[in-house]
């Protein structure tokens, strides 16, 4: 009986204080934990912010470098992409360069490079058509190779303009994405274009060579480095083993660059 009326009259501040004290210790890591997420997250905020600041000035700088041709209606600047009318840069059903098309170019090349080497990209050089068929023009067969042949010829002037040949690409589209109807002399005309437009520069992965092949394979059958195969179909189900292992890895290293912010 003593030990029941002992049990029941001790008190249970102890347990309660112990408790109290633990959840306080949760409480304050918590914060902590909460304090440090909000620094991190202000910084990659403030660090967004510093990089979107610089590209505007960067639009900016390029614009006021452009300020003539943009005057003069030459061409139009938007958010950094650059579109010329196709009746400044070439005669009609040609894509032969204009004297007027080549001094623009010329002016374009300085400013434009500048601005890919700051934002670490590539221009893509992009011609288009209106959707009037070319029949009748024997130089190309339709629009498609028109408008190829066109940013080819762009490129290559702003190429030899200096602008770098490792950050400029060119891309053919026809009649495909125009920017006004067809209907009208006027709306074609719009639609005859080329645009430059600053896009990521390709991500270069290397295939690998016959010999890292092997190398893959004799990894994934876990024999020496200095192993040579014996025969002709040890050195076969060498490189089938060291594909597929370098096809995983490729995978792997794509997968990684997709999920990777620009």
């Amino acid at each position: 009986m003593q030990g029941a009326e002992h049990e029941a009259n001790t008190p249970i501040w102890p347990a309660f204080g112990d408790l109290m004290a633990c959840l306080f210790g949760v409480f304050v890591l918590f914060f902590v934990w909460m304090l440090t997420v909000q620094v991190v997250l202000s910084e990659d905020l403030e660090s967004a912010r510093r990089e979107q600041a610089e590209t505007t000035e960067r639009v900016h700088e390029l614009e006021r470098a452009l300020a003539l041709p943009l005057a003069a209606g030459l061409i139009t600047l938007v958010d950094g992409n650059i579109g010329i009318s196709g009746g400044v840069l070439f005669e009609s059903a040609s894509a032969s360069l204009s004297a007027e098309g080549a001094a623009l170019l010329d002016n374009i090349a300085g400013p434009l490079a500048e601005y890919l080497r700051a934002e670490d990209q590539a221009a893509m050089i992009s011609g288009f058509t209106d959707e009037r068929p070319l029949s009748g023009h024997g130089a190309y067969r339709d629009n498609w190779e028109l408008s190829a042949e066109r940013a080819l010829t762009v490129t290559r002037a702003l190429i030899a303009a200096g602008l770098p040949s490792d950050a400029v690409f060119a891309a053919g589209f026809g009649a495909n994405y125009p920017v006004a109807s067809n209907e009208t002399a006027a709306d074609r005309a719009k639609n005859r274009r080329v645009e430059i437009r600053p896009v990521p520069r390709p991500k270069i992965i290397r295939p690998p060579n016959v010999e890292e092949v092997l190398d893959e394979g004799r990894r994934a059958r876990r024999v020496p480095a200095s192993t040579h195969p014996q025969s002709a179909s040890d050195r076969a189900e060498l490189v089938e083993e060291g594909a597929q292992n370098a096809e995983r890895r490729t995978g792997e290293l794509l997968e990684k660059e997709l999920r990777s912010p620009e």
